[in-house]
């Protein structure tokens, strides 16, 4: 008995997904695919218009309720979510037909419909549509029991106008009509129900009604060749190759009348050879099947449209095992020819993200926060450090890295001033080399002006590499340099103008001795005592905090190379020079009355007026502008340049001037400036102070230029030189000779 429930079958039209089922039906096979195929392709024609959510409508039975449940299932996993699932019962009314339209048209979202319903109850929905005048607001999409058919759009084209439908792949068979036509009544008698079909295309019946002249395909009765004729052909063909296959297997070439097999293979057998089959069916398409007995053939996807020639079904496009659309040959009702939007809730704009409203396709749009990223379409995510969203936040990039670029008016000013300010350092030291022992440069402390150049000259240079990108050395170069530079130029003013302090400020007695520690080598030692402290400490500096870069970001979403230390670690560093200029400021101001011959000093303290101002408006700056990097740093080059400057023009410009434009005052002449000593304990500022009625001579290297118009008396005197030797521009140079008069000449003091 087993026997007659193990014989294969191959269908040519049935397509319920039931039937894949091969713990059920084992032996079936089928040269068409399932409606699961069907489902698959309806689902992607859905997503390629842009629906997310649709209705369903389905007929009562295994066809439209296994259709409709494959469509939904697959839908689910694509995105596409239904809003009603409406079914069609088998004693479904015309009022209850209505009743289903008006819901569908209920759904304002959800536009498309999508139909596993037979061509009688189509017709029915389609004139439910037409009696309403709604034919405009509903959209379908429709299975092969619509396919390709006239009568469910008979009377109501209007209402199926831009319908989407499927149908398994066909071809015309032309060597069928040959055959079909060829067939009458008169002698084809073998088919019962080739008689049926004679009557009702004829309108006639056998018992006297016709002619017998009436043939198939004559003028005036239509005839189509119906879509599933390919699919029975491929079908038979495929169980004559599974047959041919077998019986060649078995009987090695000998004839069948002669092979013993022939009767005794089975229906296991058989269907091995079924499913392994493949050839080139009778449509020119490739006949196989599938593991589960399926066929792999390929969908005709139509749209019913009003062309010239009036409503017909156009092909738009096929699927196999994707979707292909020839979007050129759709046409929709609307004037932007575009396809009617079914869905739940509009896609969200770049950088926002779905926050889910129980449908999947529901949704509210949440916007991601600046520094986020859509990491999938349900979450913002923040950006790693020094990354940034991209323009429509779908991932993260680089922040772009910023740097001072050359051609900038941000880095040409610094440049231009302080390449400027390197070459007068450079002229002034050559000038100075040049006349290095005549009696200005003598008199003007040579050895604490070459200090004093060489820290404007590392000031400028220390101001150019601030404006190169950082690296390591580079940053380690800023810190040593920045601090020194300056130092130098600071320590070698307080050390003049503390000497001068300490020289005027000594009384009487420093006519009769030298005040201590006033040498050349004495003030270069000091000097370089006061710049050792800023070397040290920046030594220190270094060896606590390894020099290095970091990346800052800035407020426009930019990163800028800088060097690891800080704004308020770089102030620190120069707190050790602003005391340095506190104190030769305190000096300028007590030494700026001193009689006009020792006008250095007064240069001096005009330099550091001028440093004050530089330096309070820097720090402004400085810290005004802590989020504009461009400011940050040429503010600080220029602050930096801008002090060596002044440094350079007030206390070099006036040496210079007389070195190169007035050389006849650069000499020494025979006359020496002297000084009467007498026994009161008036000091020496407050008897120049006292005689103001006494004049000075411009410089002491001119005639006439003796500190008091009286005859010196014959009594024991010092010269002025002797004390205040290579101090200032007023006084004698040679300082040997000065110390050697002393030693010659002792004063009453000594004595």
């Amino acid at each position: 008995m087993d026997f007659f429930f193990q014989i294969p079958q191959i269908s040519y039209a049935s397509t319920s997904i039931d039937l894949s089922d091969k713990s059920r039906f084992e032996y079936f096979s089928r040269v068409v695919q399932p409606d699961s195929f069907q489902a698959q392709a309806m689902v992607d024609i859905a997503k390629s218009f842009g629906w997310n959510y649709v209705n369903t409508l389905a007929d009562e039975g295994n066809y439209g309720v296994k259709g409709i449940g494959a469509f939904i299932e697959t839908a689910n996993r694509n995105g596409v979510c239904t809003a009603q699932r409406l079914t069609i019962t088998r004693d479904a009314t015309d009022a209850m037909i209505d009743g289903l339209v008006d819901i569908l048209l209920g759904e304002e979202l959800a536009r498309g419909v999508v139909m596993f319903v037979n061509e009688d109850n189509t017709r029915r929905v389609l004139q439910s549509v037409l009696r309403k005048n709604r034919t405009s607001e509903l959209s379908f999409l429709a299975s092969d029991s619509w396919g390709a058919k006239v009568h469910p759009v008979l009377g109501q084209q209007s209402a199926a106008e831009g319908a989407v439908t499927i149908l398994p792949k066909r071809r015309i068979i032309p060597e069928f009509d040959t055959y079909f036509k060829g067939l009458h009544i008169k002698n084809y008698t073998r088919d019962p129900w080739f008689k049926e079909y004679w009557d009702a295309v004829f309108n006639c019946s056998t018992k006297g009604k016709c002619n017998g002249n009436e043939h198939i395909g004559m003028p005036g009765v239509a005839y189509e060749q119906e879509g599933l004729v390919q699919f029975v052909i491929d079908s038979v063909y495929a169980l004559a190759h599974a047959l041919h296959n077998l019986l060649a297997d078995l009987c090695h070439g000998s004839p069948l009348k002669k092979c013993p097999f022939v009767r005794n293979f089975t229906g296991p057998d058989l269907l091995t050879y079924i499913r392994n089959v493949s050839f080139r069916g009778i449509g020119s398409d490739t006949v196989r099947f599938n593991e589960k007995g399926d066929g792999l053939g390929t969908y005709d996807i139509y749209q019913y449209q009003l062309t010239p020639n009036g409503y017909e079904y156009v092909l738009v496009g096929e699927w196999t095992d994707s979707l292909f659309l020839n979007e050129s040959r759709i046409k929709w009702k609307s004037e932007s020819n575009l396809p009617p939007k079914s869905l739940c809730s509009e896609a969200c704009p770049a950088g926002y993200a779905k926050l889910e409203k129980g449908e999947t396709c529901c949704w509210a749009c949440i916007k991601c926060a600046d520094n986020q990223y859509l990491k999938d379409p349900h979450t913002c995510a923040d950006c790693q450090e020094m990354f940034k969203p991209t323009a429509n936040k779908s991932a993260c990039q680089p922040l772009p890295v910023f740097h001072l670029k050359w051609n900038s008016m941000w880095v040409l000013l610094p440049i231009v001033f302080s390449s400027f300010g390197m070459i007068c350092t450079v002229l002034v030291f050559v000038v100075f080399i040049r006349f290095n022992t005549t009696p200005v440069i003598m008199a003007s402390g040579r050895e604490l002006c070459y200090v004093l150049l060489m820290g404007i000259f590392l000031a400028y240079v220390t101001s150019l590499i601030m404006l190169i990108p950082p690296s390591v050395i580079l940053c380690t170069a800023r810190r040593i340099g920045l601090g020194v530079s300056l130092c130098l130029i600071y320590a070698a003013m307080l050390t003049k103008t503390n000497r001068i302090y300490r020289i005027f400020n000594s009384g009487i007695k420093a006519m009769v001795k030298r005040p201590s520690y006033t040498s050349p080598k004495s003030q270069v030692f000091i000097c370089m005592a006061i710049v050792s402290v800023q070397v040290i400490g920046g030594l220190t500096w270094l060896a606590f905090e390894k020099p290095h870069t970091v990346y800052d970001l800035q407020h426009n979403d930019v990163l800028v190379l800088k060097c690891g230390a800080g704004q308020i670690a770089i102030i620190v560093s120069l707190t050790y020079n602003i005391f340095l200029i506190i104190l030769c400021t305190v000096y300028g101001i007590k030494t700026r009355k001193i009689p006009q011959n020792f006008n250095e000093a007064k240069y001096i303290a005009f330099t550091m007026y001028s440093t004050c101002i530089v330096w309070l408006a820097f720090i402004l700056t400085y810290f005004g502008a802590s989020s504009d990097f461009k400011i940050e740093v040429t503010s600080l080059c220029m602050c930096v340049s801008i002090s060596a400057t002044v440094a350079l023009v007030c206390l070099f410009a006036p040496k210079m001037y007389i070195v190169i434009l007035q050389p006849h005052k650069n000499v020494r002449q025979g006359a020496s400036t002297s000084i009467k000593s007498s026994n009161n304990n008036q000091s020496l500022p407050s008897r120049m102070h006292s005689e103001r009625t006494e004049s000075f001579s411009a410089y002491p290297f001119q005639n006439g230029g003796t500190l008091y118009n009286t005859p010196a008396p014959q009594t024991t005197q010092t010269t002025f030189n002797d004390v205040f030797s290579d101090s200032f521009d007023e006084l004698s140079c040679d300082e040997d000779a000065a110390l050697k008069m002393e030693e010659e000449n002792p004063t009453e003091a000594d004595i």
